[in-house]
């Protein structure tokens, strides 16, 4: 998976499940695998910076 499909997949989670929007990059990891965004574990500072840009966007696409 790159980057633009990680950062897609965490806007996607962020979306469905906003609970989870102050997970830990390695907690990411284990949901995206789990809820099947990913075939693998993705790594985790790849995460990192998939989430950093998703939170900056956030208030952007968030529903009201």
């Amino acid at each position: 998976m790159n980057s633009v499909q990680l950062l897609l997949a965490v806007r996607d989670l962020y979306s469905k499940h906003p609970e989870m929007h102050n997970l830990e990059p390695w907690e990411l990891q284990s949901a995206l695998f789990v809820l099947g965004y990913t075939d693998e574990l993705a790594d985790e500072a790849e995460i990192a910076a998939a989430a950093e840009v998703a939170r900056t966007d956030w208030p952007q696409w968030r529903a009201a």
